[in-house]
C-alpha cells in the first residue's frame, strides 16, 4: 500500500529537523538546500525568531539590500516587539524607507549603535567591514549558494555557529574577474560559500526542503528532474488546485494559441522560424511583448488555494525574463509601444527569488549561432523556468536542439573541480523535450 504524500506534513517535518539541529545541535554549521518557492525566507524568519526567543542574539547575512530589507519587514510582521537592527552602508539612500515606519527596528551605519539587539541584519559586503566586536553565538546566512566563498571568509570570524540556507539550482555567485587560476583549489574564492564550506567540513548536517509552494503540479516534476536530480522535490499543490482562464476568446493568432496552451497545461512554447539573429532579435522581442499584451487584453484570471474567488492576473503579477540586459531593455520598449506598463522585465539574475502568476521567457539560446557557457548555465534556465505559480510561456526560434548537438563543450577540463550536474546540455534538452509537447509554431 503506497502512502499519500502530504506536502504540509513533509515540509513541517523537514523544518522541525532543521530547527532542532540549529537550536540544539553541536555542529558549527547546518546547511539547508531549498528548491524554488519552498519557503527559504519563511524558514530564515522562523529560525531567527526561535533563536532570539531562546536567548541567542544573532546576526543575519543576506546578499543584497533588497533581501535584507525584506527580511527586516518579515520579522517585524511576525513579531512587532522583537528588537531588530538594520546595519546599513553610508550611502545617501541605504535602505527601503518602509523601515522608517517600524518602531522595533533600529537603523545605523555603525554596528556599535546596534549592540545588544536580538537580531542584527545586513549584507555580506557590509558585514565584511565590521571589526573588533564580540562574536555572535549564532548567524543565519540567507541565499548562501549566491555568496562567494571569499565573502564567507571575510565574515567567518563574526560568529561561532551558522545556519546556511540557499537554493543549489540557482545562478552561481557572480565574479567580475576571472578565477581560472584558483579552479580546483579548496580555497577557490569564486566558488559558492556552501560548496567550499562542505569541501572542508563534509560532516556538517545537511537538510533539504521537500516542497515547492510556488511551482504548480505541472511545473515541479520538470524543474525537479532537470535541475535538482539529487535533491528532488514535489509541488505543494495538486493538478486541479490551480487554474488559469481568460474572459476573452482566442483570436487564433500564435500568441493567443500559446496562451491557451499554457493555461491548459502550465507550459507553452511559441516557436518562431529558425534563423540566426542579433541578440535583441526584433521579431522574438515583439512576440514576447504581444504575448504579454494579449494576456492582459484577454482578462486572465487565476484560481488557486490562496483565494476563494478567481483573482485577475494584473500587470504586476506578470514577468518577462531574459538572459541579457539589452534584451530586457528591448522588451520594455516593445511593451511601451503596445501601451503595457507595470510588468517586471529583467534578467534572470535580477528575477532570482521573485514570484509571479505568469512568466514569459525569451529563451537564452534563441537565434544564436553558438552555445556559450554563459547561455548554457543551468542556473540561468532554472531561474527563468521557476518564477511562476500558474504558467510559463517560452518564446524561442526553432533549432535550439540542433544547436546543442552541434556545439559540444569547449570549456577546458579543470582538475579538482566538482562537475556541476546536471550540465547545461542535459538540462536544456530536458526542458526542450518537455516544451515540444506544448509547441505552437508561429510565423509573425
Amino acid at each position: 500500500m503506497s502512502t499519500v504524500f502530504d506536502p504540509g506534513a513533509e515540509a513541517a517535518r523537514a523544518t522541525g529537523a532543521i530547527l532542532d539541529d540549529t537550536l540544539h545541535g553541536s555542529s558549527r554549521g547546518v546547511v539547508v538546500d531549498s528548491p524554488p518557492g519552498a519557503g527559504k525566507s519563511t524558514l530564515v524568519v522562523r529560525a531567527a525568531l526561535e533563536l532570539a526567543a531562546a536567548g541567542h542574539p544573532l546576526m543575519v547575512i543576506a546578499q543584497t539590500n533588497a533581501q535584507v530589507d525584506d527580511l527586516v519587514v518579515r520579522l517585524a510582521e511576525k513579531d512587532p516587539e522583537l528588537p531588530v537592527g538594520r546595519l546599513h552602508s553610508s550611502d545617501s539612500d541605504p535602505y527601503d524607507k518602509v523601515l522608517d515606519g517600524l518602531a522595533n527596528v533600529t537603523k545605523s551605519a555603525k554596528v556599535a549603535d546596534l549592540a545588544g539587539l536580538d537580531v542584527v541584519i545586513s549584507t555580506a559586503a557590509k558585514w565584511a567591514h565590521v571589526k573588533n566586536v564580540e562574536p555572535w553565538g549564532h548567524a543565519i546566512v540567507d541565499e548562501a549558494y549566491q555568496m562567494r566563498s571569499d565573502a564567507l571568509l571575510a565574515v567567518a570570524g563574526l560568529f561561532e555557529r551558522a545556519l546556511f540556507v540557499g537554493d543549489p539550482g540557482q545562478l552561481d555567485p557572480f565574479s567580475i574577474v576571472g578565477a581560472d587560476q584558483w579552479a580546483g583549489l579548496s580555497y577557490d574564492p569564486s566558488a559558492s560559500a556552501v560548496s567550499t564550506l562542505l569541501a572542508h567540513n563534509p560532516e556538517l548536517p545537511q537538510h533539504r526542503l521537500p516542497v515547492s509552494w510556488r511551482l504548480p503540479a505541472s511545473a515541479a516534476p520538470l524543474v525537479s528532474d532537470a535541475f535538482y536530480p539529487y535533491t528532488p522535490f514535489r509541488s505543494g499543490t495538486d493538478h486541479g488546485d490551480r487554474k488559469l482562464s481568460f474572459g476573452v476568446a482566442s483570436d487564433g493568432s500564435g500568441p493567443d494559441r500559446v496562451l491557451d496552451e499554457a493555461a491548459e497545461s502550465g507550459w507553452g512554447l511559441l516557436e518562431l522560424p529558425a534563423r540566426h539573429t542579433p541578440r535583441t532579435d526584433p521579431e522574438a522581442v515583439r512576440a514576447v511583448a504581444l504575448v504579454v499584451r494579449r494576456l492582459l487584453d484577454r482578462g486572465g484570471v487565476a484560481t488557486s488555494e490562496r483565494a476563494d474567488v478567481p483573482v485577475p492576473v494584473t500587470a504586476d503579477r506578470v514577468a518577462v525574463g531574459t538572459a541579457h540586459r539589452d534584451q530586457a531593455a528591448a522588451v520594455r520598449a516593445a511593451l511601451a509601444e503596445l501601451g503595457v506598463t507595470g510588468v517586471a522585465v529583467d534578467t534572470a539574475n535580477r528575477l532570482q527569488g521573485r514570484e509571479f502568476d505568469v512568466t514569459v521567457v525569451l529563451h537564452p539560446l534563441s537565434g544564436r549561432p553558438d552555445a556559450t557557457a554563459f547561455h548554457l548555465e543551468t542556473g540561468r534556465l532554472c531561474v527563468l523556468a521557476s518564477r511562476h505559480r500558474h504558467a510559463c510561456v517560452v518564446v524561442c526560434r526553432e533549432g535550439v536542439a540542433d544547436l546543442l548537438d552541434e556545439h559540444p563543450s569547449t570549456e577546458p577540463v579543470q582538475l579538482g573541480v566538482t562537475v556541476k550536474f546536471p550540465d547545461g546540455w542535459e538540462a536544456n534538452h530536458a526542458v526542450l523535450a518537455h516544451l515540444a509537447e506544448h509547441r505552437v509554431r508561429w510565423k509573425p
